[in-house]
């Protein structure tokens, strides 16, 4: 099945070789995607062939909480899997969720790899980022503790994402995991000076987590007073227990996720609930997936419209219309939208007072504060990530932020600095040898019907089987990493490839190579490419 050679693209074989094969494992795509840098390449191959602790061991080299992720992680990976231009992402969300899933029922526990430093880290904040600078810390042989002014650990993960995305069992069983590996989370503590709190703990180093909990507001003309209240705070009573009455009729204003978060939930209150968004949704920033959910349950859009003044249970509102750069620009006409609850889903800001004693931490308008390429900010040992810092904020990103984090924290304990190994090629999909073609479509995860969940907070996606989830592992190409297929074995004329046995790959006897290419060409993940001699 070998691909012949284009001869016009060389000067021949002859009898010296000019050019020669090397092997090199390259990044694929999805991993080069992940916020957490998770090696995915590698535990999708392990699933495929059935060996599921060690996925799970090799997922959690980089993300402790897989079960999690595998249900709120917007998935940036599968957009830039390779397999999208040929019959649809693998879909790694879904294995993922299947492995973490999978721990719990067998109870695997993780490992820790490194020696006790009798170093002690303090940790602000329980939430995705948090938990994974702690994690990694106590892994790499640290004390570690985390603090946080909720009752209930997680952090936005618990307060902002509703239960039918995030079971409540599920992040429960993940955080216990943390715990179980010798972290102490302390809750209900508030952390008011920083600099206090680290002396008296006589802790070494700092990691700055606090979530974005509190919601911003605008300028409305208020003329009739009215219930209106913020997103952040109506999601953060429902992730309490607290009973939040709303009026039949609930508006929500906004067009992230946050908006779509608060709107799914108003319905499911029962109410009758529409979300006003001053763009259109092409324009809008929530995943567009979002909106087609909220739409199947019942939600309904106003798009192109601008809150200008609020009269009681009347909304007013301006039609707006978007420029040649989509940005909304206002037409002078006006419509009266009736709701009996306005939800405001405009962003959050962080509260950054804790931070005050520290004067050479200067902390941006909504609470972020900068830091250097290692996460620490401008004082010596205290580091920052998640929220906190300048950057998108997803459960995902704030893990990434955690685990780059711990190494640098890691790294100014020991008085080294970490070196990351830096990226190698990302292989793109013109650059594979695609020569088979299979009949292999996407698993499709359950879902619940739309009538039924808008009742109710159930979870709405249902998991993967284990036939499913293997199914859809074995689906990976393997971009740029060589997974023993002999295809460059069986091409090489000459005999030149040399099979070292399973697991060591290949070597190549220069002597009998002449730099034909066969091999390359065959070489189905780009594994094996040609070089100058």
């Amino acid at each position: 099945m070998t691909t012949p050679p284009d001869l016009t693209l060389s000067t021949g074989t002859g009898p010296q070789q000019r050019r020669m094969p090397v092997y090199e494992n390259y990044l694929p795509p999805c991993n080069n995607a992940c916020p957490a840098g998770e090696n995915i390449q590698v535990w999708l191959d392990l699933a495929q062939a059935g060996r599921y602790q060690e996925a799970w061991n090799s997922l959690l080299e980089n993300n402790p909480m897989p079960a999690v992720h595998g249900r709120v992680c917007y998935h940036p990976c599968e957009s830039a899997c390779n397999r999208v231009a040929v019959d649809g992402a693998v879909s790694i969300h879904a294995v993922e969720r299947f492995l973490g899933d999978m721990a719990f029922e067998q109870g695997w526990t993780p490992q820790i790899v490194g020696e006790k430093s009798n170093k002690r880290v303090l940790v602000v904040g329980a939430g995705p980022s948090g938990l994974s600078a702690a994690y990694h810390l106590a892994r790499l042989g640290h004390d570690v503790e985390i603090r946080d002014a909720q009752p209930i650990a997680g952090g936005m993960m618990h307060f902002g994402i509703p239960s039918y995305r995030l079971p409540r069992e599920v992040l429960a069983a993940e955080v216990k995991r943390i715990e179980d590996m010798g972290v102490k989370i302390t809750l209900n503590r508030k952390i008011e000076d920083l600099k206090a709190e680290k002396e008296a703990g006589n802790f070494d180093a700092v990691f700055v987590a606090v979530g974005a909990h509190i919601g911003r507001s605008i300028d409305i003309p208020l003329y009739r007073e009215s219930d209106t209240r913020d997103a952040v705070t109506f999601l953060h009573n429902i992730g309490l227990g607290k009973p939040s009455k709303i009026g039949k009729r609930v508006a929500v204003y906004g067009g992230g996720n946050t908006a779509m978060d608060a709107a799914r939930t108003a319905k499911r209150l029962g109410a009758e609930t529409m979300v006003i968004y001053r763009r259109d949704r092409k324009n809008m920033p929530a995943h567009d997936f979002e909106a087609s959910e909220a739409i199947e349950e019942g939600v309904a859009f106003h798009w192109l419209r601008t809150i200008v003044g609020i009269d009681g249970s009347r909304i007013q509102v301006e039609i707006m219309a978007l420029d040649d750069k989509g940005r909304p620009q206002a037409t002078g006409e006006f419509e009266i939208i009736e709701a009996d609850t306005l939800i405001l889903a405009l962003g959050q800001n962080i509260d950054s007072e804790l931070l005050k004693t520290f004067p050479e931490i200067e902390a941006q308008s909504d609470g972020v504060v900068p830091v250097n390429d290692n996460m620490m900010t401008a004082a010596a040992g205290v580091f920052a990530g998640g929220d906190m810092v300048p950057s998108l904020r997803t459960v995902t990103i704030a893990t990434g932020h955690g685990k780059k984090a711990a190494r640098n924290i890691d790294a100014y304990l020991r008085g080294t600095q970490y070196q990351h190994p830096g990226k190698k090629h990302i292989v793109l999909h013109e650059e594979l040898n695609l020569w088979y073609s299979t009949d292999a479509d996407q698993s499709e995860q359950p879902t619940m019907s739309p009538l039924v969940r808008n009742k109710n907070f159930d979870e709405v996606l249902g998991g993967l089987t284990l036939e499913e989830a293997t199914y859809e592992a074995s689906r990976c190409y393997s971009c740029g990493n060589c997974f023993e297929c002999d295809g460059c074995y069986g091409a090489c004329p000459e005999g030149a490839i040399i099979k070292l046995g399973k697991g060591k790959f290949y070597d190549v006897n220069y002597n009998l190579c002449t730099g034909c290419t066969a091999c390359t060409l065959q070489c189905p993940t780009a594994a094996i490419h040609m070089i100058d001699k």
